[in-house]
């Protein structure tokens, strides 16, 4: 009994509102001064402020979207990384992270991961963290952060192979 009170008071509180608000209330337009032609109607609402402009949307315009195959930077990082076991190459997500890896079975390994920032071809478009894992045996293993050349090296060969990626395409084209 209590839902159906709130029910029929909410209701008619609020259509009263929005007809208040001119929500319902019909717009009576003088079609003498309207334009017949559908593209002059759209540019007099534009004028007038009643309508929205699409800009060059479905004229042939440039968007920012690039599939990973187009973008510099991300095929940089794939050609620098080439030699090492990709876990998750997620372009949508921006990110490429290395599987462990190893030289001559020591008991020290790194990981790598590269996050896209932005796709600019600049040192702060992209972070790299490395982290190392060190096993004293099969089951005594540590993982941690740690800042090395590494990547410093990545970053700086990344950004300088995308840039040639990227004068090599502007030459094609």
């Amino acid at each position: 009994m209590h839902k159906n009170f709130l029910k029929t008071l909410l209701i008619p509180l609020l259509l009263f509102n929005l007809y208040a608000c001119n929500a319902f209330k019909p717009k009576y337009v003088d079609t003498r001064e309207r334009p017949v032609n559908a593209r002059e109607r759209a540019l007099q609402n534009i004028k007038e402020g009643r309508g929205i402009s699409i800009g060059n949307l479905g004229k042939g315009g440039s968007t920012t979207y690039q599939f990973s195959s187009s973008n510099p930077l991300w095929r940089s990082s794939l050609e620098i990384l080439d030699f090492l076991p990709l876990t998750t190459v997620d372009y949508s997500g921006g990110v490429i992270i290395t599987d462990w890896y190893n030289e001559n079975n020591s008991d020290d390994s790194i990981k790598i991961t590269v996050r896209f920032l932005s796709n600019e071809i600049k040192t702060n478009s992209l972070k790299i963290i490395v982290h190392k894992k060190t096993c004293k045996n099969l089951n005594n293993c540590s993982v941690t952060k740690i800042d090395s050349k590494i990547q410093e090296k990545l970053l700086t060969s990344i950004i300088k192979n995308a840039a040639l990626i990227e004068r090599d395409s502007k030459k094609k084209n």
